[in-house]
């Protein structure tokens, strides 16, 4: 049995030289930043270091305006509130799109309880936002837009350049999620036209524990976490210097072999769909298809008739790790409410599955994966009522319908509506 990992976007291997730079300073240069003695030094050039090494993977202007924060999700709660309480005389209106990352979301949803007003934009079938929507949704009270780079789930590829331009027009500034695309695609802060953007070293062979939040100069901001005075005061707390110069020395191998891993990633993620479309009936994928529009390490598929956590549960027992939907809410019952914005039938979205690819997957793997799901899903289809129901024609298909009996979506509400009486 082989060993694949296809979750790469939850969490990525850290590389050997990463590990290498991080030691010394659990052991020898373990002295505090914020001292004055030379121990201290030694570690402010080393965070200097970091800053330049990740200021340069995505094209900021200057180090000064990379802060480091504990993961991404410190860093989009910075962003949302920061901008939002340092321009609350401004206005109390933000705009988000639909398909925002949870840590995005839920700091929207605890901003509206205190008073702020949120226009959310809608999506296509394929994920993508149309950015004359966020033009029409700003008003003279709108203090941030929130759109991300790739979207979490679907892998979609947002139009952020033209976003950004029109931001800039209308002078509000633009926070820009990038977890799930920073290593994995060139990212300009500059032609972005982005105000702040954030993105964490351990989704591209870096570490846990730190995230990093580019600020521009001209946006306002202000800290959430109160205490001392590190990261220029935006961000109190002892840095977590081992995890940080990590960060740094992921940021540059990842600059340095970006067309590297967007070549071999594309290769395996087409050869993954084409093997799995062909030997499998009824899987859809959600998304745009593998190209321009996609980034290259993620396909989302929905295998219908039977549930994600089945095929999450039998994959797991054959050696491959997926994912079945966010790894920040894939505990929860309720179904991704990406999948939800893109009008994706109920059914399918709990028949979910997230695949995420690495440079250290290889094509060996990827037929493995091929051979190995097909004879899952035929198994859990086999052990299906849903199944069966549909090849006796009381239930239609809803990826690939007959034209004959019930959707199962329509099904499974009249057996709800049942139960309940």
């Amino acid at each position: 049995m082989r060993n694949v990992y296809l979750d790469h976007q939850a969490a990525t291997p850290l590389l050997p030289e990463v590990f290498d730079a991080m030691k010394p300073y659990f052991t020898e240069h373990y002295g505090n930043a914020s001292s004055l003695h030379q121990h201290g030094l030694r570690v402010r050039d080393a965070l200097k270091k970091a800053r330049q090494q990740t200021a340069a993977l995505i094209h900021a202007e200057s180090e000064e305006e990379i802060f480091f924060t504990s993961d991404g999700t410190e860093s989009s709660n910075l962003a949302i509130k920061g901008v939002a309480y340092a321009n609350e005389r401004k206005g109390k209106h933000l705009v988000v799109t639909a398909t925002e990352h949870p840590s995005v979301m839920n700091s929207v949803e605890f901003l509206e309880k205190q008073g702020w007003t949120c226009t959310r934009i809608p999506v296509t079938p394929e994920g993508l936002i149309n950015p004359a929507d966020v033009a029409a949704a700003i008003t003279p009270q709108t203090v941030l837009v929130a759109v991300h780079h790739v979207n979490h789930d679907i892998g979609a590829i947002q139009p952020v350049a033209e976003v950004g331009r029109l931001c800039a027009e209308k002078g509000v500034p633009l926070y820009v999620d990038c977890e799930a695309s920073a290593g994995w695609l060139p990212i300009d802060v500059r032609e972005f036209g982005a105000s702040l953007v954030s993105f964490s070293p351990h989704r591209f062979y870096g570490p846990k524990g730190v995230g990093i939040l580019y600020r521009n100069k001209r946006a306002r901001l202000v800290s959430i976490l109160h205490g001392g005075v590190q990261e220029g005061g935006r961000r109190a707390g002892t840095e977590n210097i081992p995890a940080i110069v990590g960060a740094g020395v992921a940021a540059e191998i990842a600059q340095r072999e970006l067309p590297a891993r967007m070549a071999h990633t594309a290769h395996l993620q087409q050869r993954l769909w084409d093997g799995l479309r062909t030997h499998i009936e009824f899987i859809k994928l959600n998304g745009p298809v593998p190209g321009p529009r996609r980034i290259s390490t993620n396909l989302n598929l929905s295998t219908e008739f039977i549930e994600g956590e089945g095929q999450l549960l039998l994959c797991d027992l054959n050696g491959i790790a997926v994912a079945s939907g966010s790894s920040c809410v894939s505990k929860s019952l309720k179904i991704s409410h990406v999948l939800a914005a893109i009008g994706l039938d109920h059914a399918l979205a709990q028949g979910n599955l997230i695949l995420t690819l690495g440079m250290a997957n290889t094509e060996e793997d990827i037929d493995y994966v091929i051979e190995t799901f097909a004879k899952i899903v035929a198994k859990l289809r086999n052990m299906s009522p849903m199944w069966e129901e549909f090849e006796s024609g009381e239930i239609d298909s809803v990826i690939a319908p007959r034209g004959i009996g019930k959707s199962f979506s329509q099904h499974a509400a009249e057996v709800s509506g049942k139960a309940a009486h």
